[in-house]
Formats: structure tokens, C-alpha cells, sequence
């Protein structure tokens, strides 16, 4: 580093300050330079210019590194879904009330004239009501492969619905919405939601499409966590349950995650405790948030065999000494978390992210849970015996993955907590490669079940390398099963 010579002499005129510091500055001959990190800056910039209501137009579009086999997520048009508004309160689980509420949710399929042949569809944490295209919006929904005429949520036989949920931001009431009682959008003044919270929304509509009774109660993901509880809450009311990648208790390692990803998002100066709705949003949180999450989404064998060590295309070099490394994305995997973050950062709100990432954390069936929590099971199920810890544990392994010598020690608790479920045929699906809700954490709800009494729980458990997000990418797999489980 070297300076330029500077004679002190005494300036005159407005900038004489100036002029000191200006003289006096540093000059560095190797500049670091961080695109990565400046990036960020360039983004705040434009969203400076860009009014909040097309701000999701503004998200970047990178064909070249958005190659892969993720379904699209979008921002759905608020004229390609339907709008249930329910002007009655809804009491949620931890004290609060909203006043009234909405829910956006699409249909496919037609309702049968007994209205017997409904099907609700619950989503994953940040995916709209749009799980597959439809007249009003053609483009491919996020479970688009699997809800349609002969698919597995055969729409020649169903009648599909689907919802966003309550602290979404595609359509429901949530913290982006307008507090009625003050005119202001609700931010962190929102209530907390739970999950049961959730679905009990989700049946104030059935009622209002005069549904009685569900043929079944399907979800992937969080979508998993509300087809139980939909069972817990109503179990006349659910036919058949299925649980995919789900859990029936967030694991510490989930809740961790999630954490971090909450961590990351509110230390964004634009998050301003979550008031950000007439100023800048946490892009910059977000876009971490989200690598975090595609993280815990996939598996590290995928990403061997999609990606390697394979580094960025650079322009020829014309050096013969070794590649310069950067701090910036060098890997082509961490081109693609740096693509995944900067696509999601501006069509989901960071609110939602918070809200709904912490319901799926509480999330808990064990009985002593459930009790803290003040949730009573419905009464029928309260004729069911209490099962001791010297219940036989009821194996639902395959013969290469045996159960453990000692089953977890909240497994009682567990199968106690799910009686209200014991009638209920349920299918339990898990993914070998999931580090997010392990194989395990569907190993021990198909125990719980089966030790609460039903005898009707069918469990699989697939192999492949994607992870997580396999309930979105194997079509033949998890779709298979879904079918052969509703038929």
C-alpha cells in the first residue's frame, strides 16, 4: 500500500475538508473487489426505484443457472385463485383472536353430487394454493405432476382443494395483510399461528362449501404436519390420511435450521422488526435465509452427481499460473444456493418465512405437549386406553433398516398424543436421503400410530438422492404410492 505525498497547506472555500480527506485517501494497487457482495447494493438500488407493488417483478432471471428439476414457485395472480372470506373470529392456540380472516384456495376436479369425494391438499411452508395449472392460470403449479386426470390425485375421480395457508402471503390473511382494526398493515403485530390454527381455517371453508367429510387429508412437508392434525382435530370428519416427508414433532435439528434461517433474515437492517411494508424489504436476509433452507432441502449425493467440484466458467486465462480463487461463488453449487436465494428473495414474504417456520417448530403430538398447550383430543378418542411405557413397541421398519434396540423415549408420549388418529387409515411415507425430516421421524410416527391402535397405517420408505424435496421430483415413487394408497 503506498500514499500519495501530501503537503499540508491551508485550504480556503466550502470544500477545504474535503479536499484534505480526498488528498490524504489510501491508494491500493489490488483493490478487493466482491461482486457478490455488491450485488446486494445494486439490488437496493433498484428496489429504491421500484413501488412495493411490483416489487416481485424485479426478482433477476438466470436461465443458465436456474437448470435443474425444481418445480417453479411463483407469485400467483390474486385473479387466478378464489378468496373465502370469513368475517367470524378465529380463536387461535396461544391466546389470541383474529378478527376475521381469508383464504385463498384453488379447486381441480368435480365435487360429486354427495359431496364424498374431496380431497384437501395441504401445502409446504412457502408454496401457494397453485399446485397445478388451471383455467384461470395455466402455468405449472408446485405438485403440477401429480394432481390431474389418471395422476395421482386423479382429478377424473377427486375433487381437489387447496389452500394457502393463515400467515401466508399468497392470498390468506397473514402478518403482509391489512389489520382491520387499525387500517396498517399487520406485521409483527400478527398473532402467532399454529398449526392447528392453520387447519381449523382450513375447515371453517369446508363448512362453507357444505363438505362434511374428507375422502382424504394429503400433505408433503408442513403439508404432512397439517394432514395429522386435520385427523387430530376431526377424525369423523378425515377418511384417509398421508403423510409425506412430514412429522408428527419437529425434531431439534429441524427447529435449529429453521433457526438460523429466522437468524439470518430479522439481522437485515430493512427487516425493522418486521415493519417494513412501506419501505424497503430484507432482500439480503432473505436470499441467505433461503440458502440455508435449499441446504437442508436436497442431499449432499445429488449435489455430487448434479454439481462436484466443478468451478464457474471464467473467461480464457491467459496466465499459465493456477486459478485465482475467489471469496465470492466459485463452485458451481455455490452458484446455484446463490441463484435459489436470489429467486426466492422477492416473492415470498419474510414475515410469512417467520411466522410459518416457527408454527412448524411448535409442532408437537406427544400427550405432554398437547396438555402444556391446552388442546384437548376430540372425545371420542378419550375411550382409548392410556398406553404405559411397557406398550410392545410395534415395529414398522424394513428388514435393512431394523428398529433400534432402545425406541426413542418420547415414543410413548407420542402414541398416547395420536390416539385420536387410531381409526384413521394413514399412510406414512419417508425419504432415506432427507436431512430435514429424517427417515426416522417417519419411522416413529408409523410406530406411534400403530401403538396407539391403527392397523391400518401403511409405511414406505424410498431411496434416491433428492432429499427432502423428493415428494416434489419423484413422480413415480411417491406418486405410486399415493395412488395405490387412494384407490
Amino acid at each position: 500500500m503506498s500514499f500519495l505525498k501530501f503537503t499540508p497547506r491551508k485550504l480556503t472555500g466550502p470544500y477545504s475538508t474535503h479536499a484534505y480527506r480526498y488528498f490524504s485517501r489510501p491508494i491500493t494497487t489490488n483493490r478487493p473487489h466482491f461482486p457478490c457482495v455488491e450485488a446486494h447494493a445494486v439490488r437496493e438500488s433498484q428496489l429504491r426505484q421500484t413501488t412495493s407493488s411490483s416489487l416481485s417483478s424485479s426478482v433477476s432471471r438466470n436461465p443458465s443457472s436456474a437448470s435443474g428439476p425444481e418445480p417453479p414457485y411463483a407469485r400467483p395472480n390474486p385473479h387466478s385463485y378464489h378468496v373465502y372470506h370469513d368475517p367470524a373470529p378465529l380463536e387461535l392456540t396461544y391466546g389470541s383472536t383474529l378478527p376475521s380472516f381469508d383464504i385463498a384456495y384453488e379447486t381441480w376436479g368435480t365435487l360429486s353430487p354427495e359431496r364424498d369425494n374431496v380431497i384437501l391438499l395441504h401445502t409446504g411452508l412457502s408454496a401457494s394454493s397453485h399446485a397445478a395449472s388451471t383455467s384461470l392460470n395455466s402455468a405449472p403449479g408446485w405438485w403440477e405432476k401429480f394432481v390431474g386426470p389418471g395422476k395421482a390425485l386423479d382429478t377424473n375421480q377427486f375433487f381437489i382443494i387447496c389452500t394457502n395457508v393463515i400467515g401466508g402471503c399468497y392470498g390468506s390473511t397473514g402478518p403482509s395483510s391489512i389489520d382491520p382494526t387499525t387500517g396498517n398493515h399487520y406485521a409483527t403485530n400478527f398473532p402467532i399461528v399454529s398449526i392447528f390454527d392453520m387447519v381449523h381455517a382450513q375447515f371453517r371453508l369446508l363448512d362453507h362449501l357444505k363438505v362434511d367429510k374428507l375422502y382424504a387429508s394429503v400433505g408433503c412437508s408442513m403439508g404432512g404436519m397439517q394432514s395429522l392434525a386435520a385427523g387430530w382435530i376431526h377424525p369423523e370428519r378425515v377418511g384417509k390420511i398421508v403423510s409425506i416427508s412430514g412429522t408428527a414433532r419437529s425434531s431439534p435439528s429441524a427447529v435449529a435450521m429453521r433457526y438460523a434461517q429466522r437468524s439470518v433474515l430479522m439481522a437485515d437492517p430493512n427487516w425493522n422488526n418486521g415493519f417494513y411494508y412501506d419501505g424497503l424489504p430484507p432482500h439480503t436476509g432473505m436470499k441467505l435465509a433461503r440458502q440455508i433452507a435449499t441446504i437442508t432441502y436436497r442431499s449432499g449425493p445429488e449435489w455430487d452427481l448434479r454439481f462436484g467440484r466443478q468451478m464457474r466458467s471464467l473467461p480464457e486465462q491467459t496466465s499459465d499460473k493456477p486459478r485465482m480463487p475467489a471469496l465470492c461463488p466459485d463452485f458451481l453449487i455455490e452458484t446455484y444456493l446463490d441463484h435459489q436465494g436470489e429467486e426466492f428473495c422477492l416473492k415470498y414474504d419474510a414475515n410469512s418465512l417467520i411466522y410459518i417456520s416457527k408454527a412448524m417448530d411448535i409442532f408437537d403430538l406427544t400427550a405432554s405437549s398437547l396438555a402444556a398447550n391446552q388442546l384437548m383430543p376430540p372425545p371420542s378418542a378419550s375411550s382409548t386406553p392410556t398406553l404405559s411405557s411397557s406398550t410392545a413397541h410395534k415395529t414398522s421398519h424394513s428388514k435393512s433398516h431394523p428398529p433400534p434396540v432402545n425406541p426413542p423415549p418420547h415414543l410413548t408420549d407420542l402414541a398416547e398424543g395420536m390416539r385420536p388418529l387410531s381409526s384413521i387409515p394413514t399412510l406414512v411415507l419417508g425419504v432415506q436421503s432427507d436431512i430435514l425430516f429424517t427417515v426416522e421421524q417417519q419411522r416413529e410416527m408409523a410406530d406411534a400410530l400403530r401403538m396407539a391402535g391403527n392397523e391400518r397405517v401403511s409405511y414406505y420408505e424410498l431411496g434416491g438422492v433428492w432429499g427432502h424435496d423428493t415428494f416434489l421430483l419423484d413422480v413415480l415413487n411417491v406418486g405410486g404410492a399415493i395412488r395405490g394408497f387412494l384407490s
